[in-house]
């Protein structure tokens, strides 16, 4: 058996961790996977990435290691690394509306959803911050509902989210919806443009390793792992 060609520190429930690993199975890349917790003190990131954040794939290049900090630069590295487009169109237009959405979840998604909804439902829990604040879940649920509510009309005259076919941005809101279905966040039965969209994507084989991925306490709904929901 041949070694990995990169080496993953991530956090499971961490979206662009999840991100990192659907991009790396679709290019084929061997990785190992090193699960790390961010919020402690002595944790690896720490050493390796100026903001402590994950993901960072480290591997080596013409004899020297590289470290790629972060989802950006970890797409970037599989994008260039590949012979031909693989996760970005060919069509411009494709291309800036892949990098519109990437951007949207970037910002307005972490912000406005994962700031407060994963807040409320994991970071509390892994920092002993009590039970979740009915209020901040409300809020949280409402910014989720506004954003799937415009992704389902985006999807309504597309097969995927920029367009004709699966790009960066596709695996990125589906890791970020994978964490939120995971703690019974999504409501799909209102969105089933967005779900119709969902599945083939948690069909595909890069996604089954984050349907074997458990938080401490809180078991996912029966149908996060039915291919079939």
């Amino acid at each position: 058996m041949s070694s990995p060609v990169a080496a993953l520190l991530h956090y499971p429930f961490d979206p662009a961790s999840r991100a990192a690993r659907l991009a790396l199975g679709e290019a084929r890349v061997e990785f190992s996977e090193s699960p790390v917790k961010p919020w402690e003190p002595d944790c690896i990131l720490g050493q390796v990435n100026p903001t402590g954040m994950p993901p960072v794939v480290r591997t080596l290049l013409d004899g020297r290691t590289l470290t790629l900090c972060e989802l950006g630069a970890i797409l970037g590295w599989i994008e260039d690394s590949a012979r031909g487009p693989l996760l970005m169109p060919v069509d411009p237009v494709e291309r800036a509306e892949t990098r519109r959405l990437t951007a949207w979840f970037e910002r307005r998604f972490n912000d406005e959803v994962n700031a407060v909804l994963l807040h409320e439902r994991l970071e509390k829990a892994i920092l002993k911050l009590g039970p979740p604040d009915a209020r901040g879940l409300r809020q949280g649920r409402e910014a989720l509902r506004q954003h799937l509510a415009e992704l389902e009309d985006l999807l309504k005259g597309r097969d995927w989210l920029s367009g004709r076919r699966m790009t960066q941005a596709d695996l990125i809101a589906a890791a970020h919806f994978s964490v939120m279905d995971y703690f019974s966040e999504m409501p799909w039965a209102s969105f089933p443009a967005l779900k119709a969209w969902y599945a083939p994507i948690k069909s595909r084989p890069s996604f089954r390793p984050l349907l074997g991925d458990r938080f401490p306490g809180v078991a996912p709904p029966v149908h996060y792992a039915d291919l079939d929901f």
